[in-house]
Protein backbone atom coordinates (compact mmCIF):
# COMPACT_ATOMS: atom_id res chain seq x y z
CA UNK A 1 0.00 0.00 0.00
CA UNK A 2 1.18 3.54 -0.76
CA UNK A 3 1.26 5.47 2.52
CA UNK A 4 1.86 8.82 4.13
CA UNK A 5 3.42 8.49 7.60
CA UNK A 6 2.84 11.05 10.34
CA UNK A 7 6.30 11.59 11.82
CA UNK A 8 7.07 13.79 14.79
CA UNK A 9 10.63 12.60 15.36
CA UNK A 10 9.64 10.90 18.60
CA UNK A 11 10.10 7.30 19.64
CA UNK A 12 6.71 5.97 18.50
CA UNK A 13 6.31 7.67 15.14
CA UNK A 14 9.90 6.93 14.15
CA UNK A 15 9.39 3.24 14.90
CA UNK A 16 6.22 3.44 12.82
CA UNK A 17 8.19 4.96 9.93
CA UNK A 18 10.62 2.04 9.91
CA UNK A 19 7.83 -0.55 10.09
CA UNK A 20 5.83 1.08 7.31
CA UNK A 21 8.95 1.42 5.16
CA UNK A 22 9.52 -2.32 5.59
CA UNK A 23 5.95 -3.38 4.82
CA UNK A 24 4.61 -0.71 2.44
CA UNK A 25 5.59 1.99 -0.02
CA UNK A 26 6.03 5.22 1.92
CA UNK A 27 5.31 8.11 -0.43
CA UNK A 28 6.32 10.72 2.15
CA UNK A 29 6.54 11.45 5.87
CA UNK A 30 4.74 14.51 7.21
CA UNK A 31 5.77 16.52 10.25
CA UNK A 32 3.97 19.53 11.70
CA UNK A 33 5.51 22.65 13.18
CA UNK A 34 2.66 23.90 15.33
CA UNK A 35 4.50 25.87 17.99
CA UNK A 36 5.19 23.11 20.50
CA UNK A 37 8.05 23.87 22.88
CA UNK A 38 9.94 20.81 21.61
CA UNK A 39 9.29 21.09 17.85
CA UNK A 40 12.79 22.45 17.23
CA UNK A 41 14.29 19.37 18.93
CA UNK A 42 12.18 16.64 17.36
CA UNK A 43 11.85 17.85 13.77
CA UNK A 44 15.58 17.41 12.99
CA UNK A 45 15.24 13.82 14.24
CA UNK A 46 12.39 13.23 11.80
CA UNK A 47 14.50 14.64 8.97
CA UNK A 48 17.47 12.46 9.98
CA UNK A 49 15.54 9.19 9.70
CA UNK A 50 13.84 10.15 6.44
CA UNK A 51 17.22 10.98 4.96
CA UNK A 52 18.61 7.67 6.19
CA UNK A 53 15.73 5.72 4.61
CA UNK A 54 15.55 7.82 1.44
CA UNK A 55 12.00 8.97 2.18
CA UNK A 56 10.66 12.40 1.23
CA UNK A 57 10.10 14.51 4.37
CA UNK A 58 7.90 17.57 4.55
CA UNK A 59 7.23 19.86 7.51
CA UNK A 60 3.89 21.66 7.38
CA UNK A 61 3.78 24.98 9.27
CA UNK A 62 0.76 25.42 11.52
CA UNK A 63 1.59 28.53 13.54
CA UNK A 64 -2.12 29.23 14.01
CA UNK A 65 -2.27 26.49 16.66
CA UNK A 66 0.30 28.28 18.82
CA UNK A 67 -1.40 31.61 18.15
CA UNK A 68 -4.99 30.64 18.86
CA UNK A 69 -5.09 27.40 20.86
CA UNK A 70 -4.59 26.90 24.59
CA UNK A 71 -2.09 24.30 25.88
CA UNK A 72 1.01 24.25 28.05
CA UNK A 73 2.67 22.17 25.32
CA UNK A 74 2.76 25.30 23.17
CA UNK A 75 5.26 28.15 23.32
CA UNK A 76 2.31 30.42 24.06
CA UNK A 77 1.32 28.28 27.07
CA UNK A 78 2.56 27.85 30.62
CA UNK A 79 5.31 25.67 32.06
CA UNK A 80 5.46 21.98 31.17
CA UNK A 81 4.26 19.96 34.17
CA UNK A 82 6.26 17.11 35.63
CA UNK A 83 5.02 13.64 36.52
CA UNK A 84 3.52 10.56 34.90
CA UNK A 85 1.11 10.77 31.97
CA UNK A 86 -1.59 9.37 34.25
CA UNK A 87 -1.26 12.38 36.57
CA UNK A 88 -4.06 14.94 36.45
CA UNK A 89 -1.66 17.85 35.87
CA UNK A 90 -0.49 16.38 32.55
CA UNK A 91 -3.86 17.24 31.01
CA UNK A 92 -2.53 20.78 30.56
CA UNK A 93 -0.38 19.47 27.68
CA UNK A 94 -3.41 18.48 25.59
CA UNK A 95 -3.66 20.51 22.37
CA UNK A 96 -7.39 20.62 21.52
CA UNK A 97 -8.32 18.71 18.34
CA UNK A 98 -4.65 18.52 17.27
CA UNK A 99 -4.84 15.03 15.82
CA UNK A 100 -8.13 15.66 14.03
CA UNK A 101 -6.47 18.58 12.25
CA UNK A 102 -3.26 16.73 11.44
CA UNK A 103 -5.01 13.59 10.21
CA UNK A 104 -7.30 15.65 7.97
CA UNK A 105 -4.32 17.43 6.44
CA UNK A 106 -2.50 14.12 5.99
CA UNK A 107 -5.52 12.57 4.26
CA UNK A 108 -5.76 15.50 1.86
CA UNK A 109 -2.04 15.27 1.17
CA UNK A 110 -2.29 11.51 0.66
CA UNK A 111 -5.07 11.82 -1.89
CA UNK A 112 -3.21 14.63 -3.65
CA UNK A 113 -0.06 12.52 -4.00
CA UNK A 114 -1.47 9.17 -5.03
CA UNK A 115 -1.28 7.48 -1.61
CA UNK A 116 -3.93 5.10 -0.34
CA UNK A 117 -3.52 5.52 3.39
CA UNK A 118 -2.16 7.46 6.35
CA UNK A 119 -0.15 5.74 9.09
CA UNK A 120 -0.23 7.16 12.61
CA UNK A 121 1.34 5.87 15.85
CA UNK A 122 -0.84 6.27 18.97
CA UNK A 123 -0.45 3.62 21.69
CA UNK A 124 -2.00 2.63 25.02
CA UNK A 125 0.19 5.02 27.04
CA UNK A 126 -1.42 7.96 25.23
CA UNK A 127 -4.88 6.90 26.35
CA UNK A 128 -4.61 8.38 29.86
CA UNK A 129 -5.08 11.99 28.80
CA UNK A 130 -5.18 12.22 25.01
CA UNK A 131 -8.72 11.49 23.87
CA UNK A 132 -7.73 11.80 20.21
CA UNK A 133 -5.36 8.83 20.59
CA UNK A 134 -8.14 6.42 21.57
CA UNK A 135 -10.15 4.13 19.33
CA UNK A 136 -13.33 5.95 20.37
CA UNK A 137 -11.97 8.85 18.30
CA UNK A 138 -9.86 6.99 15.76
CA UNK A 139 -12.51 4.57 14.53
CA UNK A 140 -15.01 7.28 13.48
CA UNK A 141 -12.12 9.43 12.22
CA UNK A 142 -10.99 6.54 10.02
CA UNK A 143 -14.52 6.23 8.67
CA UNK A 144 -14.68 9.97 8.00
CA UNK A 145 -11.38 9.96 6.12
CA UNK A 146 -12.42 6.95 4.07
CA UNK A 147 -15.89 8.29 3.25
CA UNK A 148 -14.73 11.87 2.78
CA UNK A 149 -12.04 11.21 0.16
CA UNK A 150 -12.45 9.97 -3.40
CA UNK A 151 -9.45 7.70 -2.83
CA UNK A 152 -11.11 6.19 0.29
CA UNK A 153 -7.99 6.98 2.34
CA UNK A 154 -7.35 4.39 5.04
CA UNK A 155 -6.10 5.23 8.53
CA UNK A 156 -3.52 2.72 9.79
CA UNK A 157 -2.75 2.74 13.53
CA UNK A 158 -0.85 -0.51 14.17
CA UNK A 159 0.39 0.44 17.66
CA UNK A 160 -2.96 1.48 19.15
CA UNK A 161 -3.21 -1.65 21.36
CA UNK A 162 0.50 -1.78 22.18
CA UNK A 163 2.38 -0.21 25.07
CA UNK A 164 5.52 1.86 24.57
CA UNK A 165 7.77 -0.99 25.75
CA UNK A 166 6.38 -3.21 23.02
CA UNK A 167 7.01 -0.44 20.49
CA UNK A 168 10.65 -0.23 21.60
CA UNK A 169 10.97 -3.99 21.21
CA UNK A 170 9.57 -3.68 17.68
CA UNK A 171 12.02 -0.89 16.91
CA UNK A 172 15.02 -2.89 18.13
CA UNK A 173 13.97 -5.68 15.76
CA UNK A 174 13.88 -3.08 12.97
CA UNK A 175 17.37 -1.82 13.78
CA UNK A 176 16.24 1.50 15.26
CA UNK A 177 18.72 3.94 16.79
CA UNK A 178 16.66 5.49 19.57
CA UNK A 179 19.37 7.98 20.46
CA UNK A 180 18.20 9.76 17.30
CA UNK A 181 14.67 10.37 18.60
CA UNK A 182 13.29 13.10 20.84
CA UNK A 183 10.54 12.93 23.46
CA UNK A 184 10.97 15.65 26.10
CA UNK A 185 8.23 18.28 26.02
CA UNK A 186 10.49 20.97 27.50
CA UNK A 187 12.69 21.08 24.41
CA UNK A 188 15.94 21.91 26.20
CA UNK A 189 19.45 20.72 25.29
CA UNK A 190 18.89 17.24 26.77
CA UNK A 191 15.82 15.35 27.99
CA UNK A 192 14.68 16.65 31.38
CA UNK A 193 13.82 13.16 32.65
CA UNK A 194 10.87 14.44 34.70
CA UNK A 195 8.04 15.47 32.36
CA UNK A 196 5.37 12.95 31.43
CA UNK A 197 6.86 11.95 28.10
CA UNK A 198 10.35 11.54 29.62
CA UNK A 199 8.95 9.36 32.41
CA UNK A 200 7.13 7.23 29.84
CA UNK A 201 10.24 7.02 27.65
CA UNK A 202 12.29 5.71 30.56
CA UNK A 203 9.59 3.16 31.40
CA UNK A 204 9.49 1.99 27.79
CA UNK A 205 13.15 0.96 27.70
CA UNK A 206 12.80 -0.69 31.10
CA UNK A 207 9.75 -2.65 29.95
CA UNK A 208 11.53 -3.65 26.74
CA UNK A 209 14.55 -4.84 28.71
CA UNK A 210 17.00 -2.82 26.62
CA UNK A 211 19.47 -0.07 27.48
CA UNK A 212 18.11 3.45 27.31
CA UNK A 213 20.48 5.54 25.13
CA UNK A 214 18.90 8.82 26.21
CA UNK A 215 20.85 11.49 28.08
CA UNK A 216 18.70 12.95 30.89
CA UNK A 217 19.37 16.01 33.04
CA UNK A 218 18.86 14.06 36.25
CA UNK A 219 20.43 10.73 35.22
Amino acid sequence: MKLIVLLSGGLDSTTLLYEMERDHEVVAALSFDYGAKHNHRELPMAAYHCNKLGISHLTIPMAFINDYFSSDLLKSGGAIPEGHYAAENMKSTVVPARNAIMLSIAAGFAESHGAEGVAYGPHTGDHFIYRDCREEFLKPMAEALREGTDAAIQLLRPFVKMNKGEIVQRGIELGMDYSKTWSCYKGEEVHCGRCGTCVERREAFSLAGVEDPTVYQNS
